[in-house]
């Protein structure tokens, strides 16, 4: 338990993700509804250096939970991994009288918020905002249902066409460090093959299983590969086996970034508003340095060093699944 709060300010850093405003809107209402002064940090950490800074009020946050993206913008801030630049913005939050940071972001806002709130012992909360659900200690991750929701939308228009021409399509999604999006998106997709970094991708095999596949006249395949796969995406992947099987006809997709946008799901819009909220209390209740998740449906506090440090991991049932329902 720490120091009590007055003024709190809220950003978001790194990657957008949708919810994002869903998070803003609860923060700054829960916290005015506590008798708090809430303020607006433009562009995340960047925006706390160059006094980018706002008093907000309900209106503020009025028809945002809807959006995707943030209101507040969002940057990645290399001056912020400098003594001197946290420094400058440690005196623009003095200036305005904050004592509280409520940090929208992944693993790398977090270890940002870490090191900040331990040189200047001002409270930071981290509330998990990215698509990619790679953050430990929470089952949901801002952003993360929304994202995938328009992987699987986009992969069944795909498998439509696929199917009308008998083809092999690779397709990729995000994820360069964690396969979450991969794994879900394939599973709900009925894909045949799905490459994460979590796994070393065994070449061998898949091209085994598409020859077999071909034998058997099943000339309908989708393989979906997360950005961060060890061949280096779809476009590496599709080169191995265009040498490997020069007659079946290939396409790639790359999904990229219209897996970021887009109205959030109900899904992201309620956690959003539990963790904003949930946020908000940490603060006023003492506590420092920790990140609010959800797990098993209830609020779960994590310190912020063990959020950056440890990553989900995927599990050998949900790989047991996807080979059994897929094969």
């Amino acid at each position: 338990m720490g120091q009590k709060v007055s003024r709190i300010g809220v950003l978001t850093s790194g990657g957008d993700s949708p919810g994002m405003n869903a998070c803003i809107r609860a923060v700054v209402r829960t916290g005015l509804f506590h008798g708090l002064e809430v303020f607006g940090v433009l562009r995340g950490y960047s925006g706390m250096i160059d006094d980018e800074i706002q008093p907000m009020d309900s209106k503020s946050v009025a028809n945002i939970i809807q959006r995707g993206g943030t209101i507040l913008k969002t940057a990645r801030s290399k001056e912020f991994r400098t003594s001197e630049g946290r420094t400058r913005a440690y005196a623009n939050l003095q200036k305005h009288g904050i004592d509280g940071l409520v940090i929208i972001g992944g693993d790398g806002s977090f270890h940002g918020a870490k090191t900040f709130s331990n040189e200047f012992n001002i409270p930071c909360i981290g509330v998990p905002g990215t698509i990619d659900k790679d953050i430990a200690g929470t089952d949901f991750t801002i952003g993360f249902d929304t994202a995938v929701n328009t992987a699987v939308q986009a992969i069944d228009k795909i498998r439509d066409t696929a199917d009308a021409h008998d083809r092999l399509f690779i397709i990729e999604v995000m994820g360069r460090d964690a396969g979450y999006i991969a794994l879900h998106s394939g599973i709900s997709t009925g894909a045949e093959h799905i490459l994460i970094p979590e796994r070393k991708t065994d070449m061998e095999a898949l091209l085994i299983s598409l020859q077999e596949k071909e034998k058997r006249r099943k000339l309908v395949n989708l393989v979906v590969v997360a950005e961060g796969d060890d061949f280096g995406g779809a476009n590496e992947v599709s080169k191995i086996i265009r040498e490997r099987l020069p007659n079946t006809d290939i396409r790639v997709a790359i999904l990229g970034h219209i897996q970021r946008g887009g109205s959030p799901t109900c899904l992201d819009r309620v956690i959003a508003s539990r963790m904003g909220y949930a946020a908000v209390g940490s603060l006023i209740e003492g506590r420092h340095n920790v990140m609010v998740g959800i797990v098993n449906n209830r609020i779960h506090y994590t310190p912020l060093d063990n959020a950056v440090k440890a990553k989900q991991r995927i599990s050998e049932d949900w790989m047991k699944i996807f080979k059994i329902l897929a094969s």
